[in-house]
């Protein structure tokens, strides 16, 4: 038993390392973006889109091409003002497609607390 202590979920408890091993074995390319459009998290083991620790701490529209920051600008106002509260997308990534989500994060009382990205091979 570790002396870590436990992170308390709607279903039960997890130290952080055991949250870090789960979310690194999940088959999903995940990054979570806080209310203020900044990269606070991104998984280590499944990734889809390049992603680098020095992407932590900095504007998640800075990290996307040109062509599309207009509209990830506008996806992440729509999901924070709660006009819309997912978004799911198709992408062409080589010769695959990529099935990318997009979830707004809302705490108890609604508030918006940030989004979470979640992209997998498209079968």
């Amino acid at each position: 038993m570790t002396d870590d202590p436990l992170v308390a979920l709607d279903a039960g408890a997890l130290t952080a390392e055991q949250v870090r091993l789960v979310m690194n074995e999940l088959p999903l390319d995940l990054t979570f973006v806080d209310e203020h459009n900044v990269i606070r998290y991104y998984s280590e083991h499944f990734r889809i889109f390049k992603r680098s620790p020095e992407d932590i701490g900095t504007d998640v529209v800075e990290c996307h091409s040109p062509g599309t920051r207009s509209g990830v600008e506008r996806l992440l106002s729509e999901l924070a003002s709660g006009w819309r509260d997912s978004a799911e997308f198709l992408e062409k990534k080589g010769e695959r497609l990529v099935d990318v989500r997009y979830a707004a994060l809302r705490d108890e009382a609604g508030a918006y607390r940030g989004c979470l990205e979640i992209a997998s091979w498209a079968e």
